[in-house]
């Protein structure tokens, strides 16, 4: 089956060899997170959308998430006083899935860059809003109450990083409303040109409509496979 959505992609990242250390920030209902099977997987979240009863039953269902440890935390607040004692093995892959505003999606990014293992992948998710609906602020997604699906601008991410790390090869996966890939191979697509964080801010959804492949390095989902060589785990 053709890998098409995060939980998929982060299973079979995971089925490499060597590939055990986990890390999810923005878990929700955690509908990734417990179907994930990984040695040593960590779950960061201000707010858990289950009960304890759940967890409880969750925990009981499969040895990872037996281990699992959770952070009912800001993931600011985790990477500043509980990152370096508990990632004390670089973590092989990460699923960023936060708060999906910009300033937050990229400290999230740098933050896990720190801890990333040299062969280690982050995947952004929401990374491509199909309209100018889909990208509001929360302040309005939440006047909304909370109508539809809520991608934000973490796309914004992606382009703030193609610009100025060149350390790192970035693209979008176009599916599950468009997967961020971040790694620290080399980069197979010339920079961008933008040279500021608040530079990148004021971009418009429009302007990323009319530069979305350009801006996003934007691939099919078949490219994951290629990418990372998983057609056959």
């Amino acid at each position: 089956m053709p890998v098409t959505e995060r939980r998929q992609l982060v299973q079979q990242l995971l089925k490499k060899i060597g590939f055990n250390n986990y890390l999810e920030i923005g878990i929700f209902f955690g509908r990734v997170f417990f179907h994930v099977n990984a040695r040593n997987k960590i779950a960061v979240d201000p707010h858990f959308k289950f009960s304890r009863a759940r967890l409880f039953k969750r925990r009981l269902k499969s040895l990872s998430n037996m281990r699992a440890k959770l952070f009912e935390e800001t993931s600011d607040v985790f990477f500043e006083k509980h990152a370096a004692s508990v990632l004390k093995k670089p973590l092989h892959v990460c699923l960023v899935d936060g708060m999906h505003e910009f300033e937050f999606a990229l400290r999230d990014v740098l933050n896990c860059l720190e801890y990333l293992d040299k062969d280690g992948v982050i995947i952004m998710h929401d990374c491509n809003p199909p309209t100018a609906e889909h990208e509001i602020s929360f302040k309005e997604w939440e006047a909304d109450r909370f109508k539809n699906e809520w991608n934000g601008d973490v796309w914004k991410t992606i382009v703030y990083l193609r610009s100025v790390r060149r350390d790192l090869n970035i693209f979008v996966a176009d599916c599950d409303h468009g997967l961020g890939i971040i790694t620290k191979r080399k980069p197979s697509v010339p920079a961008l040109d933008f040279i500021s964080a608040d530079q990148v801010k004021q971009l418009s959804f429009q302007q990323l409509n009319e530069n979305r492949q350009h801006y996003l390095n934007l691939q099919p989902a078949s490219y994951l496979e290629e990418f990372f060589s998983i057609k056959n785990l």
